[in-house]
This record gives structure tokens, C-alpha cells and sequence, in this order.
């Protein structure tokens, strides 16, 4: 069955294996099979999602992008690499060595760690947590102090700007991103990745949470809070292009500047893919195989944030700021007791009263954040 494949290829080594060595040496190979196919696979996906990136930009842009290095540039990404293998590693004099070293390494860390958790299709969670939600968060959080151990370790104060700046940011996000998640664990009563997939069975796999008031209210809020976390335009300003220097990671060359890259893009694809599965059903889908419906969900995902970066002008940072907090987080609190009402609620009511508050909610909070616009001067010009 090819919607098994992968497991049941895992399955059959598993039991060839069984003949010769021992349970405990069996479950042992298993586990460092599911490491080893994650740590490979992060690399893999960072590499080609720089090629997705510059391909479908650059065809935004009436661009061709990359298409030198092997056929229609698929190979791009493995010059690249040597690329920056080869380059030299610069450290600044005074810079902290040990930080400097260990700062793109633990940014890595936590991004590969986040993989654990995502349902890649059905049977396919590396450890099926009952807490799988929380671990993601708390996981992913961590990337911050990374990104200040980078930024303070340079011992140049433009880094340490950019990081300080990168850090408000990221914090700021992870607020309503966390808040954003709560009516999913409200209404499926479970923290398990793997759960919430299953709680979003039937309609012939199309009975997503991203059609009910409060969850397309959280899928909004919880995919932008995912754009600002991972510095992608147009929540960029970590990083802008267009400014003197690169933010937290100026200091950095080679390979080092690679890991950063790396984690970006490995970020960007796991909140795609919990976003996938709290709000579109994850693997759930008709005919195709799960785990391709997985990828088609969150590769789908991964091309709007891309199409957000050839269309989207950057935030001004008090712009950023103020959507995170004055817009974003009191939204997310009142979509928390949307879900209840939801919850409680008879069916024939509960989607009128929601989409009512919600929209209400909307309204109040646009005006209540409405930009200034200064009156029009009138010049008095003498004779």
C-alpha cells in the first residue's frame, strides 16, 4: 500500500533485523533510524526550499532564477553548499569565541528538534507526544536566545542592535502565536499533533478546522505570528535587505552564516506544517496517500509566504509592534471564547453568534487601531 510505504519500509528492515539481534538492539536501530531520517531531512529541505524560493521570486520578478548548475538548476543548491564550505570563517577580534561558535549550532538545534512532532502523514509521527503542541512551542522559542548569543557575542553594536530588535520581535510574536492555539486544544481536548489530525476526519477528509469562525480566525493569526518568527517579509526588518547591515547574524561568514540560513528555512517549513495540521487537516485527504497530502498542505503554505516576499512592502518596526500587540493578541483572546461558544453553543446558532463576534471584534479593533492621518496644511505665502 503506498500510503504505507515509508513505514512499512521501515517495518520489514525492522523485522529482518529481528532475526539476529535482540529486542532491546531493535528498538535502539529504530530509534536512531528516525534520527537519522530527520537530521537528513532538514538539510534536504532547507536546500531546495532556497531553490523553490529563488525560482518562484524570480518569476514574480520576470526572472528565470537559477538554471546553470544541472538541469533547470536543481543542482544550485549543492554549489551553494560548497560554497560555503570553502569560505573563509571570520571571527572578530574581540568577539566572544565560544559564544560565537556555539550560536548558529543551538540555532539548529531546535529546528531540527521540531520535526519530532509533525504528523508527516498517517503512522508517520517520529514520537507521537501527548503533549506534541507544547513541545513545538516551547522548542521553537528557544531559537531567541540563540539569535541574541550571536548578536552579543559579535562584540559589534550593530549586531546587537539587530538582535535586540530580532528578539522584541520574536517575542512579541509568540504571544498570540501561543494564544492562537488554544480553542484547537479547547475543542479536541488534546495537545497531540497526531489527535488533532484525527479530530479532523470526515467530509471525505475535508473536515478542517479552517472552516469553522474561530478556526480560520486562528489559522490567520497563527500562520502570521509564524511569518514574524521566522524574520520572512514582510516582518524582515532582523534582516533587511535594504539596510547597512545583516542584523544579529553580521558577524558571520561561511559556514556558520549557512546555519542561520538553515534554520530559517527549516522553520519556515515547520510552521507550515503545524499549520497544516492544526487547521487543514494534516494527511487527512481523499485518494492520494497521506503523507502526500501532507507535503501538497504545507508546500502549498510555503508558497504564500513566498509570494508575501515578491509582494509585500516591509513593516515599519512601531507597524510590526503594534499588530503583534495591539491587534493580534487581544483578537486572540477574544477567539478563545468564541471557541467556547462554539463548544457550548447548539450547531444551528453557534456559526452565526461566531462569525457575529468575531466580525465585531474585527471592526472594533480596526478603528481602535486606525493610523493617524494629519490634516491637510494650508501655507500662507507673504507678498
Amino acid at each position: 500500500m503506498i500510503d504505507q510505504l515509508f513505514v512499512n519500509i521501515k517495518q520489514g528492515g525492522l523485522q529482518l533485523l529481528g532475526g539476529f539481534l535482540p529486542e532491546w538492539a531493535v528498538i535502539l536501530v529504530s530509534i536512531m533510524m528516525s534520527i537519522g531520517i530527520l537530521a537528513a531531512l532538514g538539510p534536504l529541505i532547507m536546500m531546495y526550499l532556497t531553490l523553490m524560493e529563488r525560482k518562484v521570486v524570480g518569476r514574480m520578478q520576470n526572472r528565470i532564477g537559477p538554471n546553470r548548475v544541472g538541469k533547470f538548476g536543481l543542482l544550485q543548491p549543492l554549489a551553494d553548499g560548497i560554497k560555503m564550505l570553502t569560505k573563509e570563517d571570520i571571527v572578530p577580534v574581540n568577539a566572544d569565541k565560544v559564544v560565537h561558535f556555539l550560536a548558529p549550532i543551538l540555532i539548529v538545534v531546535p529546528a531540527l528538534l521540531a520535526f519530532a512532532v509533525i504528523p508527516f502523514g498517517r503512522n508517520m509521527t517520529a514520537v507521537d507526544l501527548n503533549i506534541g503542541v507544547l513541545f513545538f512551542l516551547a522548542v521553537s522559542s528557544t531559537g531567541t536566545l540563540a539569535i541574541f548569543m550571536a548578536s552579543w557575542s559579535s562584540r559589534n553594536k550593530y549586531s546587537l542592535l539587530g538582535g535586540m530588535r530580532a528578539v522584541a520581535q520574536m517575542i512579541s510574536y509568540e504571544v498570540p502565536m501561543v494564544m492562537s492555539v488554544v480553542p484547537i486544544l479547547v475543542v479536541t481536548g488534546t495537545m497531540s499533533t497526531h489527535a488533532i489530525v484525527e479530530a479532523q476526519g470526515g467530509w471525505g477528509g475535508f473536515r478542517w478546522f479552517l472552516f469553522t469562525p474561530w478556526g480560520f480566525a486562528s489559522a490567520i493569526i497563527f500562520f502570521l505570528c509564524g511569518v514574524a518568527e521566522t524574520n520572512r517579509s514582510p516582518f524582515d526588518l532582523p534582516e533587511a535587505e535594504s539596510e547597512i547591515i545583516a542584523g544579529f547574524h553580521t558577524e558571520y561568514s561561511g559556514m556558520k552564516f549557512a546555519l542561520f540560513y538553515m534554520a530559517e528555512f527549516m522553520n519556515t517549513f515547520t510552521i507550515c506544517a503545524l499549520t497544516a495540521t492544526l487547521f487543514l487537516g494534516g494527511w487527512q485527504g481523499p485518494l492520494l496517500p497521506s503523507w502526500l497530502w501532507f507535503f501538497l498542505k504545507t508546500y502549498s503554505l510555503i508558497f504564500v509566504m513566498m509570494w508575501f516576499r515578491g509582494t509585500l512592502p516591509r513593516f515599519r518596526v512601531d507597524q510590526m509592534m503594534g499588530l503583534a500587540w495591539k491587534f493580534l493578541l487581544p483578537f486572540t483572546f477574544v477567539n478563545i471564547g468564541v471557541a467556547g461558544v462554539w463548544y457550548f453553543a447548539p450547531r444551528n446558532t453557534a456559526a452565526v453568534v461566531c462569525t457575529l463576534i468575531l466580525a465585531v471584534t474585527f471592526w472594533i479593533l480596526t478603528k481602535l487601531n486606525r493610523i493617524y492621518t494629519p490634516e491637510k496644511r494650508v501655507y500662507s505665502f507673504g507678498d
